[in-house]
């Protein structure tokens, strides 16, 4: 067992140091042991030692094995809803989806909340950027990148024409190590007021802050924190996560094609469900398979939706 590596983790630092005490406490009595008339004594104390050890290093394996799959399914992320083509319409069914995962959010005890939003004059979402919290929630969330479409006959339209419109979602997992450094040269910053609601400290303070990554173009917001030095802070980690999810589209790339036809790239431009609001149906395109209840869909059941296709790509 490695220890220095144990006592360097602080969720396993007091466990190796009790793993060392026991380590020293058993040579002390196997020493002891050399002597004849206390060898039956010692061998009840080792016995008793040896067990102890079992039970500390079961532990610090068990520790380990949680922080690993947190690692790679950590229980923070980013959700990204933008609009895509069809107009207002496609901004009204952003803001469709992002209810939909907020009311998922809820019915599985997570924390969701806004990092930035940018509303168009029907009040619908030209894109908006939540953060979600909770057990799992990676896990369960990780499949819905890529591009939503919805077929419905929009209010404003008189004469009954089905539209079709898209948004595209993507999950940007929040890891506690991230895995890309960011050289600060590398980014252009700009501060401005907050608009909405958080009372009037929010609009007379430059607290709001854009991040533009000049390598890749990538454009970062967060507004909802209260200092700037928070929002900048998360609009960090943001990007931090985007440019780890670019890495890992690219990487997801290089799987053979036989994977690819299975599940789908994961990447953010690929069309992956249809929502037939007339045929009251839910297509996933990636396993071919099919829901009804629309309604309910939307307001967050969507549990059918994501173990159907977990099960599919076991």
């Amino acid at each position: 067992m490695d220890i220095d590596k144990y006592k360097n983790n602080p969720k396993t630092a007091y466990l190796a140091e009790e793993f060392q005490r026991l380590q020293k406490e058993e040579e002390h009595v196997l020493d002891m042991g050399k002597e004849r008339e206390l060898k039956e004594l010692t061998n009840v104390e080792l016995k008793s030692i040896r067990e102890q050890k079992e039970g500390v290093a079961k532990e610090i394996e068990k520790i380990t094995k949680t922080q690993e799959e947190e690692e790679k399914f950590p229980n923070e992320l980013i959700l990204e809803v933008r609009a895509g083509a069809g107009g207002d319409e496609a901004s009204l069914f952003a803001q469709d989806l992002a209810q939909m995962y907020e009311k998922y959010a809820e019915a599985n005890t997570w924390q969701f909340r806004a990092v930035n939003k940018s509303e168009n004059a029907v009040g619908g979402y030209k894109e908006a950027s939540y953060e979600i919290k909770g057990k799992d929630s990676y896990k369960k969330l990780r499949y819905e990148t890529g591009v939503h479409r919805i077929q419905r006959i929009p209010t404003t339209e008189k004469s009954g024409r089905v539209h079709t419109s898209t948004a595209s979602v993507a999950i940007l997992p929040i890891r506690k190590k991230s895995t890309i450094e960011i050289d600060p040269a590398d980014i252009d910053m700009e501060f401005s007021r907050s608009g909405g609601a958080g009372g009037q400290n929010v609009n007379k303070v430059e607290t709001a802050v854009r991040l533009v990554h000049k390598p890749t173009g990538i454009d970062v917001r967060s507004t909802s924190e209260r200092s700037q030095l928070k929002n900048r802070e998360k609009a960090m980690q943001i990007l931090q996560a985007k440019l780890e999810v670019i890495k890992m589209e690219k990487e997801a790339k290089k799987l053979s094609s036989e994977r690819k036809d299975q599940i789908g790239t994961g990447d953010r431009s690929e069309k992956i469900r249809t929502y037939n609001v007339l045929q009251d149906r839910v297509t996933d395109h990636r396993i071919k398979k099919s829901w009804h209840n629309i309604d309910g869909i939307f307001a967050g059941n969507i549990d059918d939706i994501l173990n159907s296709f977990e099960e599919n790509i076991a």
